[in-house]
C-alpha cells in the first residue's frame, strides 16, 4: 500500500468512526443513564436515511431535509420516551429488551407502508459532487470530506456538551447515580427526555449523512446496531470518551482490515473486542 492509499484508507477509517461514534454515544448514554437496553436504536438510523431521502426528494434540498429531519427525529425521540420508555425504567433488562425488540418490527412495517420495500438512492448535493484529486489515478470525493468535517464538528461538540456544561454535569451526575442526583434536585425525568432525545437525533442524523454514500434500504439498521454495541462494550458502557475511542479504533481496523486482510475482515472487531474485554471486562474506560 502506497502513502496516497494508506492516506485514503485513513480518511475513511477516520469518518466511519466517527459516524459510529455519532450512533453509539446515543446508546451508550440511553443506557448508562437510563438503564434501557434499546435494541431499537438501529431503527433510528434507519428512520434517519428514510427522511432524507423522503425529504430531499421533495424539497431537492439535502441540507433543508438534513435540518428538518433532525427536528423531526428530537421531537419522535421525546414523544417515544414520554408514551413508552417511560415506563420501562424500572423494568428488568429482560422486558426492555422484548419491548425494543418489538419495536424493530413495528418500524420496519411501518417503514414498508409508507416507503416500500425497494432500494432507494439519495442524490449528492451538486455543490458537493465532485472529487479531490490526489494523484493522476486516485480522487477523494468531497461529499465524504464534508461528512468527515460534520462527523468531527458534531463529535467534538457532543465532547463539550458532555465535559464543560451545566447540562453535561447533569448528565454525568445521572450517568453515575441517578437516585442521587434526583435527591440532589436534578429533574431526572426531564434529563431522561432530553437524553433520549438526543440520542434518537444522533442516529437519525448519522442515517441521514450516510444515505447519499449507502442507499436507503430495508433492514438497514440492523448490521449497523450491532456494530454499535461492539463500540458500546469496548469503550465502557456509559462512557462518551469511551464510546469515540472506541469507535475510532473499529473504524481503522474494520477498514484497514477489508484492504490488508479481507479473508479475515469479518471477524477483526470481534477479536478486537474480545482482546479488550480480557484485559478490560469493563471496556476502555469506566463510566
Amino acid at each position: 500500500m502506497d502513502l496516497v492509499n494508506f492516506f485514503i484508507q485513513l480518511l475513511n477509517s477516520v469518518q466511519y468512526g466517527l459516524l459510529l461514534f455519532l450512533l453509539a454515544a446515543g446508546l451508550t448514554l440511553i443506557f448508562g443513564i437510563m438503564g434501557v437496553v434499546n435494541l431499537a436504536h438501529g431503527s433510528f438510523y434507519m428512520l434517519g436515511a428514510y427522511l432524507a431521502y423522503a425529504l430531499s426528494g421533495a424539497w431537492d434540498n439535502l441540507a433543508l431535509a438534513i435540518a428538518a429531519g433532525t427536528v423531526l427525529s428530537v421531537a419522535f425521540g421525546w414523544l417515544l420516551e414520554k408514551l413508552l420508555f417511560r415506563h420501562f425504567y424500572h423494568r428488568s433488562h429482560l422486558d426492555q429488551v422484548l419491548l425494543t425488540f418489538g419495536l424493530i418490527y413495528i418500524f420496519e412495517e411501518l417503514r414498508s407502508m409508507l416507503w416500500g420495500d425497494d432500494v432507494h438512492s439519495v442524490g449528492v448535493p451538486a455543490a458537493l459532487d465532485w472529487s479531490l484529486q490526489l494523484t493522476d489515478t486516485l480522487s477523494y470525493p468531497a461529499y465524504r470530506l464534508f461528512m468527515l468535517a460534520i462527523c468531527t464538528a458534531l463529535a467534538l461538540g457532543l465532547w463539550l456538551l458532555i465535559s464543560k456544561t451545566k447540562l453535561g454535569m447533569k448528565i454525568r451526575a445521572g450517568a453515575f447515580n441517578s437516585d442521587m442526583a434526583q435527591a440532589l434536585g436534578i429533574n431526572i425525568v426531564r434529563l431522561h427526555s432530553l437524553v433520549f432525545a438526543m440520542g434518537v437525533a444522533l442516529a437519525a442524523l448519522g442515517g441521514m449523512l450516510i444515505a447519499p454514500l449507502s442507499s436507503v434500504y430495508p433492514h438497514m439498521g440492523s448490521q449497523v446496531l450491532i456494530m454499535c454495541f461492539v463500540v458500546v462494550v469496548i469503550g465502557g458502557i456509559g462512557s462518551v470518551r469511551g464510546a469515540l475511542t472506541a469507535a475510532l479504533l473499529v473504524g481503522l481496523v474494520d477498514t484497514f482490515g477489508k484492504v490488508l486482510l479481507p479473508q479475515f475482515a469479518s471477524m477483526l472487531v470481534y477479536v478486537l473486542m474480545a482482546l479488550v474485554l480480557l484485559y478490560k471486562p469493563e471496556g476502555l474506560f469506566k463510566q
